[in-house]
């Protein structure tokens, strides 16, 4: 039997003669990775209900293999043998997330702009969690927002395990970006400056 490399064929054959369609049941590597971000502050709460037994159950039963924490500035900082069932990574800081975003199957994030962005831009499903105990809290209607728009699904420390439950990714829509200027009026209108 002959094999050859989708480039091989790509370069060989023009594009508009053949499909490729990869099904999942293609992929040798069955791993699926969730990413959690707290950005630069601190966010405890997340990380401990995000690693608690019935989160981690959740996960796991959902199919998540692995799990990679991006801490902070935080005080809670798991063990990497904190969560039977899954493979557990955790750092505080580094220069880009973009490849640990890139390598998830979902990104549960604190509901900053910046970290919503950029996992958006990633085009990975994205579970927000809002952290409810902020005063004025602006990031509460940029969630409400992107939700309404189905980019994304928020929820709070106390609803994340039902949440990832419920959950139906494939109800999101993909986030377009192209217009800062909205984006940038959408936020000074909801921090209250306009």
């Amino acid at each position: 039997m002959l094999m050859f490399s989708s480039r091989f064929l790509v370069s060989f054959f023009p594009p508009s003669l053949f499909s490729v369609t990869f099904s999942k049941a293609c992929h040798t590597n069955t791993m699926k990775t969730v990413f959690v971000t707290v950005g630069t502050t601190s966010f405890d709460d997340l990380i401990g209900t995000v690693t608690s037994d019935e989160s981690v159950k959740v996960l796991i039963h959902r199919g998540y293999t692995d799990m990679v924490l991006q801490v902070g500035r935080g005080s809670v900082v798991p063990d990497p043998d904190s969560c039977p069932g899954l493979t557990l990574q955790v750092f505080r800081f580094k220069d880009s997330i973009a490849e640990d975003m890139r390598h998830s199957d979902l990104v549960i994030s604190h509901a900053g702009a910046g970290s919503c962005l950029e996992a958006l831009g990633a085009n990975k499903p994205l579970l927000v969690v809002v952290n409810d105990k902020l005063m004025d809290n602006h990031q509460l209607e940029l969630a409400k927002q992107l939700q309404a728009d189905s980019h994304l699904i928020y929820c709070t420390c106390s609803t994340l395990p039902q949440t990832l439950r419920d959950m139906d990714l494939s109800a999101l829509s993909t986030y377009v970006p192209g217009q800062p200027q909205t984006f940038a009026n959408f936020l000074d209108k909801a921090v209250g400056l306009v």
